[in-house]
């Protein structure tokens, strides 16, 4: 059964693809399935999707708390770009209501919230030069998958290549033009290693 958004006053509405289908070598195990806060890690950043029109989960199917979409890149594992390529394409050809703009999550980011996604969609919608808006952190590196994006920019970049398979996300994203945001707090962490969970983990 769908899951009602929760919709801030203010905030265009927006869809979300969470990219979940990393094979988590560094890891050891499925770190998507480590607790956070008494939660998965998958749970987490659904949490902060909960403002998503459609909430999209590009990866193999893991247990969730909030009933979710899934779809599978081609071919599974090809990497984060063909996630995001996947994910647009089923988002658009399953909802006839997709909305004007599309969030790119990784599954792995602890410490991302509703509010970090909100900031994101809104700073894109106030830009009207900008085809997207994602986090840098203070060493400035820019957080792909923690984006969001005007979905015919998406769309077009989708179709530079016929074939994603094994390209970086950045080749995907970076000829776009995007509006940067400085991160508050550590809300761009991502998970690599056990060490980068929480300490409530």
């Amino acid at each position: 059964m769908p899951v009602s958004p929760i919709v801030q006053p203010g905030v265009p509405p927006y869809d979300v693809i969470v990219v979940a289908g990393g094979s988590s070598r560094r890891f050891g195990s499925d770190k998507l399935a480590a607790r956070v806060g008494g939660e998965s890690l998958l749970d987490r950043v659904l949490g902060a999707a909960s403002g998503g029109r459609h909430v999209r989960v590009v990866g193999p199917r893991r247990p969730t708390v909030r009933p979710v979409a899934w779809t599978r890149e081609e071919p599974a594992g090809a990497g984060p770009a063909a996630a995001v390529v996947a994910g647009i394409a089923a988002i658009e050809g399953d909802s006839a209501d997709a909305a004007p703009y599309a969030v790119l999550l990784a599954a792995d980011l602890p410490y991302v919230t509703q509010e970090t996604v909100d900031r994101l969609v809104t700073a894109v919608d106030e830009s009207p030069t900008s085809d997207g808006a994602l986090l840098v952190d203070p060493d400035g590196r820019a957080q792909y998958l923690c984006s969001a994006w005007r979905r015919d920019a998406l769309r077009t970049a989708a179709t530079r290549l016929a074939d994603w398979d094994g390209v970086a996300v950045r080749a995907l994203l970076e000829p776009l033009h995007v509006r940067q945001l400085p991160t508050r707090g550590r809300e761009g962490h991502d998970v690599d290693r056990p060490e980068d969970l929480p300490s409530d983990a």
